[in-house]
Parts: C-alpha cells; sequence; structure tokens
C-alpha cells in the first residue's frame, strides 16, 4: 500500500512538478552602487524620509490632484493598458489550465444503408446505431515540462503587462501635472505680456504726443512703435500656446475641464515635494519598467524549458467510456457499456526545426538580459540627470531673480536719463526689452524646477496606486499573484 501511494505521489511530482526551464538568476545591475555625489549634485535642504512617496502625498495642488484622479478614470490610453493587462490574464489562464485534461461528452446517432453487394448476407440492410461517450481527447502528461514552462511564460508576460500598467499610470501621473504647469507657467507669461504691452502701449502714446509737437525724431516713434507690435506678436503667441496647453490637458485628462479648473498662472499652483534620491541605486529594480523587463527575461527563461522538453517524448492519451446500442431504448441497458483506452507516445527521431526553436529560445533569453541592463542603465541615467538639473536650478533661480531686480533698477534710470536728454530712446527700448526677457527667463526657470521635482518623482519609479490598478488587481481570482509570489 505504501509503495502505490509513494508510486502516485510520484507520477503527480513528474506531471506537474517538473521543468527544464534553467534556474532564474537575476543578473547584476550594470550601474554604480549610489547616485554621482559632489559639485552639482547637491542633496535637498530638508531631505524627505521617502524618495517615493505616493502620487497624492508628492502632489500638494488640489485642483491638480483632482485633475489626475480624473484621467486615472478616463484616459483612453491608460484603459488600453488594462484591458492589455486583462488580455494577459486570460492567456495565462490558457496556459494554466492546458496541463488539465480536457473532458468531452459526445452523443451519436449512425445510420447507413448497406447495398447487397457489399453485405455478407447478400441482401441490403439499413445499419442504425446510437452512442452515448465520455472521454479525454489527446491529453498531454507532462512529464517533461513542456506545458508547465508555457504556462510560466504566460505568467512572467501577464505579470509585465500588470507592471506595463503601472508603469503607464505614473507616466500619466506626471504627464498631466507638467502638462497643468506649463498651461500654468504660459498663463503667466500672458499676464506678463499683456503687462508689458499696456506699459508700451502707454510710452508709445506719450511718444506720439511729443513727435507732433516736434520733441523727438520719427525714429524714436517707430523704435516705441515696434516694441508695441513686438508685445502683440508675444501676445498672440501665448493666446495660441495657451489654447494648445487647454487641448493636450483635456486629452490628457480624458474628458471636459471646466475653465474654474484650469490654473490661473504659476505661482498660484502649490509646488509639489522636495524630492531627493536617497534611496541606494539598487531601488531602480523596482521601477515599472526595470520590473517589466525582468519578468520579460523571465518568460524568456521559461521559454528555454518548453525548447528543451521538445527534444523528449511527448506522451498522449486519449480514452472514453460510454453505451453504444442499435436502438435508442438501449442505450442503457446492461450489457450495451463500450470502452477506449488509446495511449500515444511520440520519439523525436530527427526535427532540425527543434534545435532551431532550442537556437532562437536561447538567443531570445540573450537578448532579454541586454534589454533588462539596459532598462537599468537608462533609468540610473535619468535620475542622474534629473539630479544634475535640481543641483543647479535653485542657484539659476536666485541668479535671475537678482538679475531682473537688477534689470528693473537699469530700466527706471534709463528712463530718467531720457527724459533728461542724457540718452537716446533706443538705450529705454533697449533696457525695456532685456528687463522684459528676464523677467520671462525667471518664469521658465521656475517651471523648470517644478517640473524637474516630477521629472526625479517619475525617474525614482514613483508608488502609484490607481482605482483601475485596483480594479484590475480584485478581478476575477487572485491566482497569478500567488503563483508568482511562489516562484
Amino acid at each position: 500500500m505504501k509503495r502505490t501511494v509513494l508510486i502516485f505521489v510520484l507520477i503527480i511530482f513528474l506531471i506537474f512538478g517538473c521543468t527544464l526551464a534553467p534556474k532564474y538568476e537575476r543578473p547584476a545591475a550594470p550601474v554604480p552602487d549610489a547616485w554621482p555625489a559632489g559639485g552639482i549634485y547637491r542633496e535637498a535642504v530638508t531631505p524627505v524620509p521617502s524618495a517615493r512617496p505616493a502620487w497624492q502625498d508628492f502632489i500638494a495642488d488640489a485642483g491638480l490632484q483632482q485633475m489626475i484622479e480624473t484621467a486615472l478614470i478616463h484616459n483612453r490610453d491608460l484603459r488600453v493598458s488594462a484591458l492589455n493587462v486583462e488580455k494577459a490574464r486570460a492567456y495565462y489562464g490558457i496556459g494554466r489550465v492546458s496541463i488539465l485534461p480536457t473532458v468531452n461528452a459526445t452523443g451519436i446517432w449512425y445510420k447507413e444503408r448497406i447495398p447487397a453487394d457489399l453485405s455478407a448476407s447478400g441482401s441490403a440492410y439499413t445499419a442504425e446505431k446510437y452512442s452515448v461517450n465520455l472521454g479525454l481527447t489527446s491529453w498531454e502528461i507532462d512529464f517533461f515540462g513542456r506545458i508547465r514552462s508555457l504556462k510560466d511564460n504566460a505568467l512572467e508576460e501577464y505579470l509585465a503587462s500588470r507592471q506595463a500598467l503601472r508603469g503607464s499610470e505614473l507616466v500619466l501621473v506626471t504627464t498631466v501635472a507638467q502638462a497643468y504647469l506649463a498651461l500654468a507657467a504660459d498663463r503667466e507669461a500672458l499676464t506678463l505680456v499683456l503687462q508689458t504691452l499696456e506699459a508700451q502701449e502707454e510710452a508709445f502714446s506719450l511718444i506720439q504726443k511729443r513727435y507732433a509737437a516736434g520733441m523727438v525724431s520719427e525714429l524714436d516713434l517707430r523704435r516705441a512703435q515696434s516694441q508695441v507690435e513686438a508685445a502683440r506678436v508675444d501676445m498672440a503667441r501665448y493666446q495660441q500656446q495657451i489654447a494648445l496647453d487647454q487641448n493636450a490637458l483635456r486629452l490628457l485628462v480624458g474628458s471636459d475641464i471646466e475653465p474654474e479648473r484650469m490654473p490661473s498662472d504659476l505661482a498660484g499652483v502649490l509646488p509639489c515635494a522636495d524630492l531627493f534620491a536617497q534611496l541606494p541605486s539598487e531601488a531602480l529594480l523596482s521601477r515599472p519598467d526595470v520590473l517589466a523587463a525582468e519578468h520579460r527575461l523571465k518568460a524568456a527563461n521559461a521559454n528555454i524549458g518548453a525548447a528543451r522538453a521538445a527534444f523528449f517524448p511527448r506522451i498522449a492519451l486519449t480514452t472514453s467510456v460510454g453505451t453504444a446500442s442499435n436502438e435508442l431504448s438501449g442505450l442503457f441497458r446492461s450489457g450495451s457499456d463500450v470502452w477506449s483506452f488509446a495511449p500515444q507516445i511520440t520519439v523525436p527521431i530527427f526535427d532540425a526545426r527543434t534545435w532551431y526553436a532550442y537556437d532562437v529560445a536561447k538567443l531570445e533569453k540573450e537578448i532579454a538580459v541586454a534589454q533588462y541592463e539596459k532598462s537599468i542603465q537608462t533609468a540610473f541615467r535619468e535620475v542622474a540627470d534629473a539630479l544634475a538639473a535640481k543641483g543647479t536650478l535653485e542657484q539659476q533661480i536666485k541668479a535671475q531673480k537678482s538679475l531682473v531686480e537688477a534689470l528693473s533698477i537699469a530700466y527706471r534710470l534709463s528712463e530718467f536719463r531720457y527724459e533728461k536728454g542724457i540718452d537716446s530712446y533706443l538705450a529705454v527700448l533697449d533696457a525695456q526689452r532685456t528687463f522684459y526677457s528676464a523677467r520671462q527667463g525667471l518664469i521658465m526657470l521656475r517651471l523648470a524646477r517644478e517640473s524637474n521635482r516630477i521629472t526625479l518623482y517619475k525617474t525614482l519609479g514613483g508608488a502609484t496606486a490607481s482605482p483601475v490598478d485596483e480594479a484590475v488587481s480584485s478581478s476575477e481570482d487572485r491566482q497569478p499573484l500567488d503563483d508568482a509570489q511562489g516562484q
């Protein structure tokens, strides 16, 4: 009895536990252990406990939070990513049940006329048969783990799609934030243009009066007019850009946005949390795109097991039990039972395609390794670039503020000197132009600072938990995740 149980357990192990896939080992990360330091790579003045808070804690502005929440529900690209996850789940379900037998029930009514010259009795007759059967159709017994390897491949592809969804969500969160800030900055720049245009129109009106009185030359008049027209060009350009910003934001959000929900200026948007990469570079391994690349590497590794199993015999079983009779009323009478048992073994002798398929599987794994390592290197560079920009932006903003203050004084002095007849109006126009350009530059630098914080958050991998992701995680059964944890 013990021997029988032992043999049974051994058979079950061979069928469900054997696999010829190589043991998976994560490749070493081809990047330094720490982020660049020193020089322009400056640490934040007030470091935060975590470099990857949830986006709800990272985004401080309430209006922007509402936009992101709406986008996570209505954005079509994210919806497609979620549906791709469901499709991958379905493919995994197919692979998971492929190891189980297929049980079919069939009912047959057979009727045939046999002519006299083919009849053993020499007389024509009609043959009739009724049968009902329940059986297995070509059930492959997975002794060498071919089906198990294919199932593991489908599982890893499914898990890769889940990480791709996380990545899509993170990109959507940060892209909406970037578009929101860009709209706010352009609106603030338009306000600056309108203020400048108003001042220039007043100056032009004064120059016109002085020109009419013969106090200034026509050259000064035309120079003043050129500044007005240049400001009007900037006004039209920013009005166009604001319209484009709004259209882009509506597309990202996936629904119409009320005008009152649009930001009025950059100064009115609460800044995002100031992050610093306190995590080691190894933390990049948990980025969605890096995790997706690793799952694809595991899928390629599992595919090698399926390619190896193709060199070994395949055993399939077809069997059925049922009842048959030449009369419908006799189907279930005693003695009408029928059965069949047809095991089949296929032993590969020579098939060059099998060798090439094995070579392809190994090459695909090598490609997956290279892609995984490249994803880590790309992630490291993105973080390093964001840190490099972060290290200088505060200095640039400080210097730009000082420049604006200095140019403001220079502009007032040039106006004073022109009114006293010391300088020409050209000096006033030059001072006005440089002062205006410096104020524009300050707005762009403030936008760059906020954008850099968002970029750093994205490159560090963020932390996302959207309604879409939660819905995908809770739908149907959790078997894929359970399997993944057991790998």
